[in-house]
């Protein structure tokens, strides 16, 4: 009897179903009603929406939009669907494979109902964040969460974040690399996005070490464990190690902050006129934070850094494309799926009773 398929769900954050007004109004309002997101008491959270973020943003972010939006709609959709699609025909028919949107369409529980349809009983959960933090990994896990009690899946495991994994790594740097030795950049930008300071220091069990030093993400330490700013800081090292990037020729910092709170440090635009104040003109921006174009990425940093660096009088600005659906991400990908499908079926082994019935010692004769 052949065995149904091992469910693989990729969860992203979500985009909007059009480049409107009103399109982005209501993936607006479901994106930063998440008290994840905005951690704020909820009466002030709802007046912070609904007072200022949703009577202003919404026409500018349309128009942020349309400036990037595809024939087929979003970046971020576009791409992340032609990964799911890349990386369904790497697994095979082992496996089945859906795309789940935090907020937006196609929901979580359409992509749930999807592979339960394709017959999957067990469920690998990726949620496609490279680096862990609450108002993304963790939102979209407990989303997942409330939603299972409505499925029969027999077993339910999460992927961690990538962000020192070797096949990770190497993909970032096979797109990079072509990029950055044909625009020869004189310095090389690892922008990521940011969170409050508030939510980084929240993560630190000790209390005492994020953010109590300019070098607290350098150096190993048992608070890194789920501190998203220390994690951003190994990636950056390890591309820049796969780069062959020397210290003074890179720098980490972080682009997409919103209201008047401390977000964490360096930001991207106010790194870009130290840069050219030193004499720099030309700079190459790499994201590892998304693996796929968005919003964040085309429109952020491709046109708008890119504009601000003009302005400042820079030569010229490359963005560096994410990892999309290139061969060697979905490659990458495929393997590290494969090897938590093994480890599900190892314990699902030792878990049986046939198993445990052999795994007693025989008797001395």
């Amino acid at each position: 009897m052949e065995r149904a398929p091992l469910g693989v769900l990729l969860v992203q954050l979500g985009t909007p179903d059009a480049p409107t007004p009103r399109a982005v109004r209501r993936y607006l309002a479901e994106f930063l009603s998440d008290p994840r997101v905005i951690d704020l008491p909820a009466p002030l959270r709802w007046m912070l929406l609904h007072g200022v973020i949703l009577r202003v943003r919404p026409r500018r972010s349309a128009a942020a939009y349309r400036s990037i939006w595809l024939p087929d709609g979003s970046p971020l959709r576009v791409h992340s669907e032609a990964f799911r699609a890349a990386l369904a025909r790497e697994l095979g028919g082992g496996f089945a494979v859906a795309l789940g949107m935090r907020y937006g369409a196609p929901s979580i529980d359409a992509a749930l109902q999807a592979l339960a349809a394709a017959g999957a009983t067990r469920l690998l959960v990726w949620p496609l964040f490279p680096q862990y933090a609450d108002a993304s990994t963790g939102s979209a896990l407990a989303r997942l969460f409330e939603r299972l009690g409505r499925f029969a899946f027999s077993r339910v495991r999460t992927l961690g974040p990538c962000y020192d994994d070797p096949g990770f790594v190497a993909a970032f740097a096979d797109v990079a690399r072509p990029v950055l030795e044909a625009f020869r950049p004189e310095h090389v930008l690892l922008s990521y996005h940011g969170l409050p300071e508030r939510q980084v220091r929240a993560a630190d069990p000790s209390g005492r070490h994020c953010l109590a030093s300019a070098d607290c993400c350098e150096d190993p330490r048992a608070a890194h464990g789920g501190c998203y700013r220390a994690q951003c800081f190994a990636t950056s090292r390890a591309l820049a190690r796969a780069l062959a990037l020397a210290p003074a020729q890179h720098t980490t910092c972080f682009q997409s902050r919103l209201g008047r709170t401390p977000w964490i440090r360096p930001y991207t635009d106010e790194v870009l006129p130290r840069l050219r104040a030193s004499g720099v003109r030309r700079v190459a921006v790499v994201c590892p934070a998304f693996v796929a174009d968005c919003l964040e990425t085309v429109e952020e940093i491709g046109i708008r850094a890119r504009e601000q660096w003009r302005h400042l009088g820079g030569a010229d600005l490359a963005l560096v494309p994410s990892l999309n659906a290139r061969p060697r991400w979905v490659a990458a990908a495929a393997a590290r799926l494969r090897a938590a499908a093994q480890s599900l079926e190892s314990d699902e082994a030792a878990a049986r009773p046939d198993a445990r019935e052999s795994a007693r010692p025989t008797p001395a004769t």
